[in-house]
């Protein structure tokens, strides 16, 4: 009897503690990391979109600017058509337009209407994202968001820098961050945060069981950095294509990364890599893999320059290289006629409604759009371009279209040069050249070995005096690097008589730093670098001009006094 009672006192004994250990307050730091959570959490949900396509299904998005610029996958927009519905947690439905799609990066742009205050996502830097670090996704999966709430889900970032084959589609995954965060189909083109609530990825790809379209826990998200690199240009309106080196890579049998062919055609080449090279870094990132190298060549859009480090003979060469596009303008309209992006590696492919419904469509919406080949929308171009020519500083308007200047080049030599709109002349350290602005203006390059510079300077005066409008075709490109890849400009083109210019505005000034005149394809512009500008005559124009050719300085024309004048006589008082 002594022994049961002992035994009942110290099993009440043992269950006591074990309630009182149960009653007692979780610790602090777990309350404080909690909190943590749903706060970021809360932050991160008022960003995210739910995107509605009526019976071409819908999927989500993330708004990354206060006028309601949003991202989502290319798989999602391209189903939608050039309309299409969006909520947020707040509740409310809003029309949105397309403005630019990545097919070939499953990315699009789209702009939401009836806000100017729109709670924009604070953007995160991908490239610091480390396996183990915890991340949560917000979307719409299985369009459950019928009351406008989205889907959180939790996990961690499971791998990092997984390219992903196209599997038989126009898409390629480069450099995206895995996930074990649950991600199903209606997630797709939804925001990956990380903890602090920083958007690091758009979620597009998952693993799935073969018997049906559920996550096993692998997804993919678009790596935040990408979407950034890309953004200019699909500000643009665009249909955007990615970038190629122009050379093909493979591991030798001491695992380098080698260069395995190249074209002779490619800037590559013309900036001096070749055959044989050991590849070490490409952009911002280090090459030791080929899944490596695709990893940083998928991130950045065709045309740009960034830097390429490779050993020769054990001696490292450092070089600026301007990407080729992928494909050519027809290749990829006629690819993106035919494909739309899988949500899955597995191949699987949405089913097409694109002419399932119609629906109704504002006036004020329909002015938002506007069809033209090479463009997911077209307004958006002449939007940006707008843009741009009216934060050119470029000081007064003025009849004078006869500028004249004097300065000095590097060497201390005089020049003189004279621009109207039907010559240049141009005396430079004693030698004279003149082209004519007539017939075939292509081969007319003086001086030589400049590359044209002549016809460069008319292009940049034609541009500054007649406008995007009557200039001959003006559009805005994009933003792009010049010398660092970490600073961007914005970019027009003009193609006028078969020469293509591009001018480089300072987006903080206004300021036309740069322009690149190629008379024809496939080889080095003369390119110009404006700087030190003042005030002549009521117009703004440079007192120094840097002239550059590939990767040599040609000459630089400093000390420049410019006096202008009009070619039409003025009428008699």
């Amino acid at each position: 009897m002594r022994t049961f009672a002992c035994f009942t006192i110290c099993l009440a004994a043992t269950f006591s503690g074990t309630f009182a250990s149960l009653d007692a307050a979780p610790p602090q730091e777990v309350l404080d990391a909690e909190n943590a959570r749903i706060a970021a959490v809360e932050k991160a949900t008022r960003s995210a979109v739910c995107v509605f396509a009526g019976a071409a299904g819908g999927g989500s998005g993330v708004l990354i600017s206060k006028d309601g610029y949003a991202v989502t996958n290319y798989h999602v927009a391209d189903p939608a058509g050039s309309f299409m519905k969006c909520s947020l947690s707040d509740g409310q439905l809003y029309d949105a337009v397309i403005v630019g799609i990545d097919p070939v990066g499953d990315v699009a742009l789209i702009k939401l209407q009836g806000r100017d205050d729109f709670p924009a996502a604070e953007i995160g830097d991908s490239d610091q994202v480390e396996v183990g670090d915890w991340c949560f996704a917000i979307g719409n999966p299985f369009l459950l968001a019928t009351d406008m709430q989205p889907t959180v889900t939790w996990g961690m970032v499971s791998g990092v820098g997984r390219y992903q084959y196209p599997s038989g589609t126009l898409i390629e995954y480069t450099d995206c961050i895995q996930t074990d965060a649950s991600i199903n189909p209606g997630n797709s083109g939804g925001p990956l945060f990380n903890r602090d609530g920083q958007v690091i990825g758009i979620n597009g790809r998952i693993s799935i069981e073969k018997r049906g379209r559920v996550n096993v826990g692998v997804g993919y998200a678009i790596s935040m950095n990408q979407v950034m690199n890309f953004l200019g240009y699909l500000k643009s309106g665009r249909v955007v294509d990615h970038a190629t080196l122009g050379a093909t890579v493979s591991t030798d049998s001491e695992g380098e990364v080698i260069v395995t062919n190249i074209l002779d055609t490619s800037d590559a080449y013309r900036r001096g890599l070749r055959y044989g090279d050991e590849l070490v870094s490409f952009g911002s990132k280090p090459v030791t893999t080929v899944n490596g190298f695709k990893n940083a060549l998928g991130i950045y859009p065709r045309g740009w320059r960034v830097p390429v480090g490779f050993f020769r003979g054990g001696e490292r060469h450092d070089i600026i290289v301007r990407l080729a596009g992928v494909h050519s303008r027809e290749e990829l309209l006629a690819k993106i006629q035919k494909s739309v992006a899988p949500p899955s590696p597995d191949g699987s492919q949405p089913e097409d409604h694109h002419e399932e419904e119609t629906k109704p469509v504002s006036d004020e919406l329909k002015k938002l759009f506007q069809a033209r080949s090479g463009y997911a929308n077209y307004h958006f171009n002449l939007e940006q371009r707008e843009r741009t020519w009216q934060a050119w500083k470029r000081g007064d308007d003025s009849s004078a279209d006869v500028w004249k200047v004097a300065g000095q080049l590097a060497d201390g030599d005089a020049a003189q040069i004279e621009l109207s709109p039907q010559k240049v002349t141009a005396s430079v350290a004693g030698r004279d050249s003149t082209i004519e602005i007539e017939g075939d203006l292509t081969s007319k390059l003086e001086p030589v070995g400049s590359g044209g510079l002549l016809l460069a300077l008319h292009a940049w005066q034609r541009l500054q005096l007649q406008g995007p409008e009557k200039f001959g075709e003006v559009s805005y490109l994009g933003t792009a690097p010049l010398d660092s890849i970490d600073e961007r400009f914005d970019v027009l083109v003009g193609l006028y008589d078969a020469i293509e210019t591009r001018f480089y505005f300072a987006p903080q000034t206004g300021d036309l730093v740069a322009m690149e005149m190629f008379p024809e394809a496939d080889s080095d512009p003369c390119e110009l670098r404006f700087q030190e500008y003042d005030d002549f005559e009521g117009v703004r124009l440079p007192t120094k001009i840097i002239i550059r050719r590939g990767d040599q300085i040609y000459n630089i024309l400093h000390g420049l006094k410019w006096t202008l004048s009009s070619s039409e006589p003025k009428d008699a008082a």
